[in-house]
């Protein structure tokens, strides 16, 4: 391994952790009391000669969010957001035994930021890290660095602090009593956003939703009367976050979270309509057609909604078998 030069201005953090400042903060150091909230862009490098990029949080449009005292899953951002001024951007070269548990965490920041449940997937074990490494995370840069950990760059921008007390908490760090609260209130946004024609923020705010009622399922017996309660409550959030991704023309998307529905209540008028239609998008006519009638016969009055969708799916169906006839066509002359 090539060793990065961080000598020009290195402050040593801790045992395994150096700090390089390459813009000046123009805020004084925040005193960092548990509750506080950072919101900061990260990129993460490999120390390799190219400077292997891992990930970019610019990219996904949204920057990470990090609560003092609320123990992340990866304890050296703590330690590395706390040494920085609001509007700093440092370097941070971190020693494997920090970093061991990244290729997870990442996994999870991608899941979320794809509008994904980061808990999908992954299979529960005792033992630590070691036992995952014949598992794969779903990205091959990540099983790579799960199977073979190294020293990671941490390039952060710290954007913003919060003082406690001053913002919304996220769902994972609200207490059971805050996040029943908090439904109805993030339901209400996601329709006024949808409304508004805002249809990104409105599925953010149903996502939100959805991962307090998710959370508080997770302490439930599986089809206990608090459970099921509870999995009542998603339905219709995630219905609306199935409406967002079908006009995002993310139809994948919609197929798995209203199968997951139909899988429990086969009788969802609603999920085997957005179904149908995402099925229809991805040109699976015969399921989109079986989704369609079913719906009708359980709900007659989407009969003509349904004529309609049938009719553009034909038409659809007609062209594509138009221009793949004069692809080939053209392939033989």
């Amino acid at each position: 391994m090539t060793p990065v030069n961080m000598a020009a201005n290195v402050v040593v953090l801790g045992d395994g952790v150096r700090k390089r400042v390459t813009t000046e903060g123009s805020c004084p150091l925040s005193e960092y009391q548990d509750g506080t909230k950072a919101l900061f862009h990260y990129r993460t490098v490999l120390c390799d000669d190219k400077r292997t990029m891992i990930d970019d949080s610019s990219e996904r449009g949204k920057p990470m969010e990090l609560i003092i005292g609320k123990k992340f899953k990866l304890p050296v951002w703590e330690t590395i957001i706390q040494s920085m001024r609001e509007g700093e951007v440092a370097e941070f070269l971190c020693d494997i035994p920090h970093v061991i548990e990244y290729p997870q965490v990442s996994r999870s920041l991608r899941r979320i930021a794809a509008g994904e449940d980061p808990r999908d997937g992954q299979r529960h074990c005792c033992g630590g890290i070691a036992q995952l490494h014949d598992h794969s995370l779903g990205y091959t840069d990540l099983d790579i660095l799960q199977k073979d950990p190294q020293p990671l760059i941490f390039i952060i921008t710290l954007l913003q602090v919060q003082d406690p007390g001053s913002y919304r908490q996220d769902a994972w760090a609200m207490s059971d009593e805050e996040k029943l609260k908090a439904v109805p209130v993030l339901h209400d946004e996601g329709n006024l956003l949808y409304k508004e024609g805002n249809i990104v923020e409105a599925a953010a705010k149903y996502y939100e939703a959805i991962a307090c009622l998710k959370s508080l399922q997770m302490k439930e017996q599986p089809g206990s009367p608090d459970w099921i309660d509870l999995d009542l409550k998603i339905t219709p959030l995630l219905l609306n976050f199935c409406q967002c991704k079908l006009l995002q023309g993310e139809y994948y998307q919609v197929l798995e979270h209203c199968s997951s529905i139909l899988n429990k209540y086969s009788d969802n008028v609603k999920a085997l309509f957005k179904r149908g239609r995402a099925h229809a998008a991805v040109w699976n006519a015969s399921e989109a057609e079986q989704d369609f009638s079913r719906a009708v016969s359980l709900d007659p009055s989407l009969a003509p909604l349904v004529a309609k969708e049938l009719k553009l799916l034909g038409e659809r169906l007609h062209e594509k078998d138009r221009e793949d006839k004069a692809r080939f066509r053209d392939i033989f002359k």
